[in-house]
């Protein structure tokens, strides 16, 4: 059970006397002092109802935060598995006063256990491993609604679900995971979940003229794929959906401009943006949101064959514009281009978010823990701040600044795709935010720096983080 600093845990939780009464006369209490981050397993008699009872440092009462509350159920579930536990009851630990309340402290929690619980490896099953908790409870003092409980409790599981379902994807090999298999989890996820699904194969994005996206994809034996999934609930099917856009390169190598080969090996979560927009679309249906929400999957690998795209090609994109290309490793912004004009032309949006591991410029800017945000519209940009808010997943407002327009310019071509290296992610953005048309309300999230773990947490190990789709899930939720 999670404790603050400075507390007595009998006195904060009045259920424990009559649970473990046996804690009155631990000798364990007194070294236990709630610090931020501490443990203290205490044990009582093996027949007891409640044999132990595992206390997670909160630290000051007054310096509390979500974040605070989500890590210590984490480490509490983690340690539970470790100690090979089926069944997990975390009592309230008197934090009602947190932004929603009850309801707000049983979706988190539960959100916290799940995401604790993740791993992904290919790994022979180890015959000794602990088996995870297969059981939580949660439980109040004093009066409380069930129903709420039991809504929020599914509102955290499906959140969880949908980071844990992104992660999977983002970190899954890329020889297990080209664009064409992408597709193919996208059909089997949407099936099961009374999701619409179209793919658009290498022949269908000829035919519509999304050449930037083939030309990114051109060097490899792998063709590219556009893959759409739609919520479109009964009764809501007319209405201006939210549509979701994200980057699905599920290799990047960076083309004929080859990357350094030093941790080359983590560009198969160059797709981060697409499994977001993919997890998302699966948790609104299990939601059964009552809106219309469309995600687009722009998915490529970007190899330097000899069919390759080079700098100084000039392709065009589905909007009409010709493109100079001058690095090959400035791809994702090609792929979204043709995204972000299918979405306009086969759509009236209510608004377009598109969601990118676009430039290494952004993670230089802002490190890796928060992502940056590109929007003009004020109210947009507070509703997705607001959004990833919820979650635990921050970002921080970049400008769209007119005057970098300039360095867009090409001697040959309709616009260039890239400016000079200062301000790269302001002139990625820009890049985007020209095939956007005039009065469709746009986001971009530039989440390079923050989708990759170099370093284990409670709520994550290495590798993959799922950020975004929290973000986005909880963006459809709130009626954008």
């Amino acid at each position: 059970m999670p404790v603050c600093q400075g507390e007595n845990m009998l006195e904060s939780c009045p259920a424990l006397d009559n649970l473990a009464p046996w804690l009155a006369i631990a000798p364990a209490m007194r070294d236990f002092q709630g610090k931020k981050g501490q443990q203290a397993l205490l044990h009582g008699h093996p027949e007891l109802r409640v044999p132990r009872v595992l206390a997670i440092g909160l630290g000051a009462r007054e310096d509390l935060t979500t974040d605070d509350i989500r890590t210590a159920v984490a480490t509490g579930v983690q340690r539970a598995r470790e100690l090979g536990l089926e069944s997990i009851l975390l009592l309230e630990p008197q934090l009602a006063t947190l932004p929603g309340g009850r309801e707000r402290l049983v979706e988190e929690s539960v959100y916290a256990a799940c995401l604790a619980l993740y791993k992904y490896d290919l790994k022979k099953p180890a015959k000794d491993a602990p088996a995870a908790p297969q059981w939580l409870a949660v439980a109040f003092e004093g009066d409380f609604v069930p129903d709420g409980g039991q809504q929020a409790a599914r509102r955290g599981e499906r959140a969880a679900e949908a980071v844990c379902l992104a992660r999977r994807l983002d970190n899954t090999p890329s020889n297990l995971l080209s664009p064409a298999l992408l597709a193919e989890e996208a059909q089997k996820l949407a099936a099961r979940a009374g999701l619409q699904c179209t793919v658009l194969d290498e022949k269908d994005l000829a035919e519509a003229g999304m050449n930037c996206l083939l030309a990114v994809g051109q060097g490899s034996a792998r063709p590219p794929r556009l893959i759409v999934l739609e919520h479109a609930p009964a009764g809501h099917e007319q209405e201006k959906p939210l549509v979701l856009v994200g980057k699905g390169i599920t290799f990047d190598t960076g083309g004929i401009c080859l990357k350094p080969a030093a941790n080359m090996h983590a560009m198969k979560g160059d797709m981060s943006g697409a499994a977001a927009v993919l997890a998302t679309l699966v948790a609104c249906a299990g939601d059964e949101l009552p809106r219309r929400v469309v995600g687009i999957m722009a998915c490529a690998e970007n190899m330097p064959g000899g069919n390759a795209m080079r700098p100084g090609d000039v392709v065009r994109a589905a909007s009409g514009d010709t493109v100079e290309i001058q690095n090959t490793d400035a791809e994702g912004r090609l792929a979204l281009c043709d995204a972000l004009d299918y979405a306009q032309k086969q759509w009236t949006p209510a608004a377009v978010v598109d969601i990118a591991t676009l430039t290494g410029a952004c993670a230089v800017a802002l490190g890796t823990q928060v992502a940056g945000l590109f929007c003009d519209d004020d109210a947009l940009a507070e509703h997705i701040r607001a959004a990833g808010a919820v979650g635990g997943e921050n970002y921080w407002p970049l400008p769209l600044w007119k005057g970098y327009e300039d360095n867009l310019k090409s001697e040959v071509a309709d616009i260039c795709h890239m400016g000079p290296r200062e301000g790269g992610a302001i002139h990625a953005a820009l890049f985007l935010k020209h095939f956007v048309r005039e009065g469709v309300r746009w986001a971009h999230l530039d989440i390079a720096g923050v989708d990759w773990a170099t370093k284990k947490t409670a709520l994550c190990p290495v590798g993959s983080t799922g950020f975004g789709a929290r973000t986005l899930l909880e963006l459809a939720r709130g009626g954008v």
